[in-house]
């Protein structure tokens, strides 16, 4: 699936990758921007690309018949968001009960366009204690970027900044909804 993947990443869609995914077993992968139901897809194509098992949450829904199947078997975890659970302790709790776990989601929490991205994906990751890698799917340039890890500091508002310096300038599929 690697050489496959790679094959219709770099050759039949033209892609470029600038930058590899880090070696590490545990992390929180923050994909940006999230603006078209396609991003999906292209995130499972550069996890083969990439060669790194990552995996994600969504809404309980998705996970019923007739595709929940589909969705389990690419990584997927669901989550029931009707109940009052505290999402980022049930996260950090799969990261203290794994020998590997690197959790992928898009920080603006919705296709639409944001003003800023929704901060759970930093609090994870300290909480975790994990390093954050982020990576921008740049429909415009036709790349996906991915950063070193990026380990959150006691100044969040700097590490927000480090943040959204490296997503500057990425245009998502629709890019009137770009971050």
């Amino acid at each position: 699936m690697h050489r496959f993947s790679k094959f219709i990443y770099f050759k039949i869609l033209g892609w470029t990758l600038n930058g590899e995914f880090p070696k590490v077993d545990k992390c929180v992968v923050s994909v940006v921007p999230h603006t078209h139901w396609l991003d999906f897809f292209l995130g499972l194509l550069i996890r083969k690309v990439v060669n790194q098992e990552i995996n994600y949450i969504g809404k309980k829904s998705l996970f019923k018949p007739p595709f929940g199947w589909f969705f389990r078997w690419t990584g997927g975890a669901p989550v029931d968001r009707s109940r009052s659970t505290n999402t980022v302790d049930s996260i950090v709790q799969i990261f203290n009960e794994r020998e590997v776990f690197r959790f992928a989601l898009a920080p603006e929490g919705t296709r639409k366009k944001v003003s800023s991205l929704r901060t759970g994906f930093y609090h994870i990751a300290k909480k975790a204690k994990v390093p954050i890698v982020m990576v921008a799917f740049d429909f415009g340039k036709k790349e996906v970027k991915i950063s070193e890890p990026f380990h959150p500091t006691e100044d969040m508002e700097k590490d927000f900044e480090i943040i959204h310096q490296f997503f500057k300038g990425v245009k998502g599929k629709i890019p009137a909804y770009s971050f």
